[in-house]
């Protein structure tokens, strides 16, 4: 039991820090017929993988490091970043570099300049970032052009894309937030423990203050579509809600909120305060975990042309790439209930680590501390 439990603290420690988003950039890139203009978002400690800034190896980049590297950031950026015009290539010059904060970190934010040599309908662009060193590693493009703008997802498998009047359309843009939100959900490591918290019990039935294994199939099936289904609604209202900036939350009150509701939901696992009635808390929490997805849709950018459809987009691939979670959960929940491995094991194990885990996140996103970089050191 001990060994299990330490092989899936093992894992979880390989999770992200913030344990929400994979290595992600944010380029905005704005052409005005000849002339380009942009800003690119780069997380600082994947530049660090990189390009070492952190030279006394603190584990803790400031800005005096950041600021002695500049020239290197931004010459490592443009050197990965070409853009195309008409068959020509587009000078691009650095022009300043500021400092953010987004969800899952701090990041350079570059911005800079371009002239193409010729102005054509659309514009080729080659996004090699971070080659060869992080496969997982995404761009994030937000492309404006004329008063719209529509989204592009760079990749290590599609790392060439072309934009412009010739480039987009709806379901294009509908496929492209299809997929977001499906990949949201699989690397949202916070996200998914939260809702399979949820959905541990649900093949198990509280009995005289013990958990014994639930008889039909169907009742398993019932507990969890109430679960899902409110979850599922209380995040899909959040999220239109703070995409479309009508109700708007501090980052870190929603991701420390996210972090608790996991510590939470574990936790009624192994002392159960809600034994039954879960959905309710599904819907509660759901509420929140809408803000967290938000938070993502908004660094990917909602295009101005096609807002609804991009934002039904991400949503429905929310929900695919939750409902793919379920299907494969469910059928395996069911048929090891009455195991020692799942009740002992994935049950109580597993809401022990992913208890302890989620109070790592909450105490770095509440108070702004690298916890968790200090402890996966020590393991």
């Amino acid at each position: 039991m001990r060994r299990v439990v330490l092989v899936f603290a093992l894992a979880l420690l390989g999770m992200p820090a913030f344990a929400h988003k994979a290595s992600d950039a944010y380029l905005t890139l704005e052409r005005n017929g000849q002339a380009l203009r942009g800003q690119w978002d780069i997380a600082l400690r994947d530049l660090d993988n990189a390009l070492g800034l952190d030279e006394n190896g603190d584990g803790d980049i400031t800005w005096g490091e950041v600021r002695a590297r500049e020239r290197d950031i931004a010459a490592y950026a443009l050197a990965h970043l070409q853009v195309s015009s008409a068959g020509k290539l587009c000078a691009l010059e650095p022009n300043g570099q500021l400092i953010d904060s987004h969800t899952d970190g701090t990041y350079a934010v570059l911005t800079f300049t371009g002239q193409c040599p010729r102005a054509g309908p659309t514009l080729a662009l080659d996004y090699r970032l971070f080659e060869g060193l992080d496969p997982q590693h995404r761009g994030l493009l937000n492309f404006v052009e004329n008063g719209q703008s529509r989204s592009v997802v760079f990749s290590a498998d599609a790392p060439q894309r072309i934009v412009g009047d010739d480039s987009g359309g709806r379901l294009r843009q509908f496929a492209t937030y299809l997929n977001e939100g499906v990949w949201h959900i699989w690397t949202g490591f916070d996200h998914i423990l939260f809702l399979l918290s949820l959905l541990l019990p649900a093949v198990l039935i509280r009995d005289r203050h013990t958990w014994r294994p639930g008889a039909s199939f169907r009742g398993a099936f019932v507990e969890v579509t109430k679960v899902v289904t409110a979850f599922t609604v209380a995040h899909s209202a959040t999220l239109t809600l703070a995409a479309l900036s009508i109700v708007v939350l501090p980052s870190r009150l929603v991701e420390s909120g996210i972090a608790l509701s996991v510590v939470l939901a574990a936790l009624n696992n192994l002392f159960p305060l809600v034994a039954s009635g879960r959905w309710l808390a599904a819907f509660g929490f759901g509420l929140l975990h809408g803000f967290g997805f938000a938070g993502a849709l908004y660094d990917l950018g909602l295009p101005t042309g096609s807002l609804a459809l991009s934002l039904a987009g991400f949503n429905l691939g929310v929900e695919a790439g939750q409902l793919a979670i379920v299907l494969v959960f469910l059928p395996l929940a069911f048929g090891l209930r009455a195991t020692w491995a799942y009740r002992r094991v994935m049950f109580a194990g597993g809401s022990v680590v992913t208890a302890t885990v989620a109070m790592v996140w909450l105490i770095e996103r509440a108070f702004n501390v690298a916890l968790w970089s200090a402890l996966a050191s020590r393991l």
